[in-house]
């Protein structure tokens, strides 16, 4: 297996980068579903700081795949516009269900993703919030 599989049938342009909290088998799963997208684990160290994830997802254009809310975390102290989030918070779900549940949210957000969002996902609901998040 290469560093990331091509997007095919949804052509929706968008690239996920999955982080090392979830399966490199996800990658290729995703690939199938026509979602381009790469692991982690393909890319860098596997003890690489979160800072170092968003960076390297900002820079190359990526989407992050991740159950950890660090991200979201870091967003939101910087207020930053990329890159996305796509935050998993249910991680009882099998593979497959989970690949399919992560394609129909991006497709149905896919242009809030591509303008910088956070989508929480979870077995029942998909909840978008626009970036950069502001405190109240």
């Amino acid at each position: 297996m290469g560093a990331g599989f091509e997007r095919d049938r949804n052509n929706t342009g968008m690239k996920i980068l999955i982080d090392m909290n979830l399966s490199p088998k996800l990658a290729e799963m995703l690939a199938q579903k026509g979602i381009e997208s790469s692991h982690w684990y393909y890319i860098g160290a596997s003890d690489a700081k979160d800072a170092e994830i968003m960076d390297y997802a900002c820079r190359e254009g990526y989407t992050v795949l991740t159950c950890d809310l660090d991200f979201t975390a870091m967003l939101s102290v910087t207020q930053g516009r990329k890159p996305s989030i796509v935050q998993i918070r249910n991680q009882g779900v099998p593979m497959e269900k989970l690949a399919e549940l992560i394609v129909s949210a991006i497709l149905q957000y896919v242009e809030e993703l591509e303008s910088g969002a956070i989508l929480t996902l979870d077995s029942k609901q998909a909840r978008m919030r626009l970036l950069p998040l502001f405190k109240i």
